[in-house]
């Protein structure tokens, strides 16, 4: 039986968390998600998110945090962090993909690692497909990011590998030692490859998760990036399925 917590993105809830945080993460809770991992706190302080997360028994996964925090406020964010007691701060997203962004992005991405390290927390890469283009050493750029930036640890997301023609078991199993978190996602089998709900789509999630529980995830994080039915919809029947096929 699988002991492995999993948590919302709470990016899945967006529109929800807008006009409802706390009333949101009560429903994630009552799904049997384990926690939550958090794109934003929703206009509260980190105090008050924590006792939230106690109200309902959840705890905090990790945290996406814009690069542009990672650079200019890291210390509000660990100290953020430590108060909502998560231990993993992801890099979610990049919009400047040239070369020189690239060799700029592992830059920062080394001296927030560092810091994080110093602090006792632990600062992730969040990929999506592009970062899976060759870069001119031959590499793609998610390999370049990782090698040169030792301390950093992955937060695969399994759907934007596989929409980039990547097998994610494959990644997983060569960042072994450095992949505390998954985003466990499905993708359409038509010519769209929209997101879907676990177990309706073409990734192979069962296998993902096992090889997951077998490199030492901490975390598999259920994110929905849009859905055709309501995002409270579509986590239920992805934990469903978790609940059913993989727990």
């Amino acid at each position: 039986m699988s002991t492995t917590p999993v948590a919302a993105q709470l990016y899945t809830l967006r529109n929800e968390t807008a006009e409802d945080f706390k009333g949101t993460l009560k429903q994630v809770a009552d799904l049997g998600f384990d926690g939550v991992e958090f794109a934003g706190f929703g206009g509260h302080s980190a105090e008050e998110v924590k006792a939230m997360l106690d109200e309902f028994g959840l705890k905090a996964a990790s945290s996406h945090v814009p690069l542009t925090d990672l650079k200019e406020r890291l210390d509000d964010v660990i100290r953020d962090q430590k108060t909502i007691g998560s231990s993993y701060i992801v890099c979610p997203y990049i919009e400047d993909r040239s070369e020189e962004d690239y060799e700029a992005l592992i830059k920062d991405l080394a001296v927030a690692a560092a810091k994080c390290e110093q602090a006792g927390l632990t600062l992730c890469y969040h990929n999506h497909d592009f970062e899976l283009e060759k870069l001119s050493n031959g590499k793609t750029a998610l390999q370049t990011i990782f090698e040169e930036v030792p301390t950093l640890q992955t937060e695969f997301d399994v759907y934007w590998l596989q929409k980039a023609d990547e097998n994610p078991v494959e990644w997983l199993d060569s960042y072994s030692d450095r992949s505390p978190l998954v985003h466990m996602k499905d993708m359409t089998t038509d010519d769209e490859q929209f997101f879907a709900e676990l177990g309706t789509g073409g990734v192979d999630v069962d296998r993902v998760w096992e090889k997951g529980e077998e490199v030492g995830v901490k975390w598999f994080i259920v994110e929905q990036d849009e859905s055709r039915r309501t995002p409270i919809e579509s986590l239920e029947i992805s934990m469903n399925y978790v609940k059913n096929n993989l727990k």
